[in-house]
């Protein structure tokens, strides 16, 4: 059932007021997430099967790799490292201001407001809800509503798991989450689009509330000269065509030698072909989530065709009424049309060649910087000149996706592909407040630059400008 937008008020007060009356001590918070972990853990095949009739077709094992394991890896390294996470951090005192020190106390911030999408309802929902509750906040979740059974699951186990007070889910469609995002909460995080997540920045800017948007983008995977290889290609496809292709750090495009297009296209064919056998009825190849979705698919890959370009299912599978489309191959597309223009978030892939490499990193250069990029190659002294010209929110070298899912690496996007950083400490951090201390002795030089000034403050000026 949808929440009146008139109640989220509500609810935001109530949370607020009880986490001003006991903010979660460390004890607390490592209960909670044992609790939910658990709670979790028991409804994983529940969870397969809500989102699998979402999409209407969505593979078991991508849904318990994808969505169930990062949640529970997340919940282990927060409690793994929490205790360490929470001691103030002594640092040093500018040697002017001897004897005094310095430290820095972790605070939580208070009601986190978490904005979830629909590609992976249940990790991009949980997992940023994990960092916040091991940051000691209390959270209000509004998930998407183009997956209603998961939502409706996501609010079950919440509600099995803590009080209203602490942890509350919101369920309504673009004028709750209007609503939502305009909250005075204490720090927002949104995945989605980024044509949405400029919308929720203005909602939450007369608040001054901080936000972490996660967005999208068209992240490019480089294939440097001679590296069209079985495995390099294989690992393209299997990151590009996971959950057909919607997924925000799937590979958007492939810049690829020119002398090697045909040999890549081949193998991406030769992928399809092993790991997707009868694919219009594989159980293991994911439909696309809604037929809005998947006639927009078709319309970009028309436009494309009428622009001149060479479009190249790799299976004979499409299948409109169940929303099953193929994956895809686009050849000579040209620059203007919208598959080489806004991110793809489907199992099409645009193949770009380039005759030197320079033309390659330029071509990803004069484009926004996008989520991800994915470089694949063998020679060190070429992959450093790519990190060092190329600036993306993650990169992969030789594989692709497998950054997202490292608790030591933030997360995160950067320009029209987001702003902040979540996922294990980063995560942490994001919900929480660094409180600078500055611990003064009772002697203190300081006391030395009083008025009124003379010529001791002028020779102590003089020693300390020079």
């Amino acid at each position: 059932m949808d929440t009146p937008p008139p109640a989220l008020s509500d609810l935001l007060h109530r949370q607020r007021l009880a986490w001003r009356a006991r903010a979660p001590d460390r004890a607390q918070r490592m209960d909670d997430l044992a609790r939910l972990r658990a709670a979790f853990k028991a409804r994983l095949e529940d969870f397969a099967r809500v989102v699998s009739e979402d999409f209407g077709r969505r593979p078991r094992a991508e849904t318990l790799l994808a969505d169930g394991m990062p949640v529970l890896h997340e919940i282990d390294y927060a409690r793994k490292h929490l205790e360490r996470w929470l001691r103030p951090r002594r640092v040093a005192a500018d040697a002017t201001f001897f004897p005094a020190h310095c430290e820095i106390v972790v605070k939580p911030l208070g009601v986190v407001g978490i904005i979830s999408p629909w590609n992976y309802p249940v990790n991009l929902a949980l997992v940023p809800l994990v960092d916040a509750l091991a940051a000691g906040n209390h959270v209000l979740l509004k998930p998407s509503e183009h997956t209603p059974h998961t939502s409706a699951l996501l609010a079950e186990l919440l509600a099995d798991v803590f009080p209203p007070e602490r942890v509350a889910v919101v369920q309504g469609g673009a004028d709750v989450a209007a609503a939502f995002a305009a909250l005075p909460f204490d720090h927002l995080l949104f995945t989605g689009s980024s044509a949405v997540g400029a919308k929720v920045l203005a909602a939450a800017a007369p608040n001054l509330t901080p936000v972490t948007l996660e967005l999208g983008g068209k992240s490019p995977g480089l294939v440097a000269p001679g590296c069209a290889t079985s495995r390099n290609v294989d690992r393209i496809a299997a990151g590009k065509f996971l959950n057909a292709g919607q997924t925000c750090i799937a590979p958007d495009y492939v810049l690829v030698h020119e002398a090697e297009r045909d040999t890549f296209v081949a193998q991406l064919r030769g992928y399809v072909a092993r790991h997707y056998p009868a694919l219009r009825d594989s159980p293991d190849y994911a439909s696309i989530v809604s037929d809005a979705q998947h006639v927009r698919l078709r319309a970009w890959l028309d436009e494309a065709r009428a622009s001149g370009a060479e479009v190249v299912p790799l299976a004979d599978a499409d299948d409109p009424a169940r929303r099953i489309l193929a994956p895809t191959v686009v050849l000579g597309a040209p620059d203007t049309t919208t598959l080489l223009r806004e991110e793809i978030f489907g199992p099409i892939l645009p193949v770009v060649t380039y005759r030197e490499f320079d033309q390659a990193i330029e071509y990803v250069n004069a484009r926004p910087r996008p989520l991800s990029l994915y470089l694949f190659d063998g020679d060190r002294v070429r992959i450093r000149r790519v990190l060092d010209a190329c600036t993306a929110g993650s990169v992969a070298v030789n594989d692709t996706l497998l950054q997202f899912v490292q608790s030591r690496l933030p997360f995160g996007g950067i320009g029209p592909s987001g702003m902040g950083a979540y996922h294990g400490h980063a995560g942490f951090l994001a919900f929480s407040k660094q409180m600078p201390v500055f611990r003064q002795a009772r002697w203190s030089a300081a006391g030395w630059l009083r008025p009124p000034y003379g010529q001791r403050v002028e020779r102590l000026l003089r020693f300390l400008l020079h």
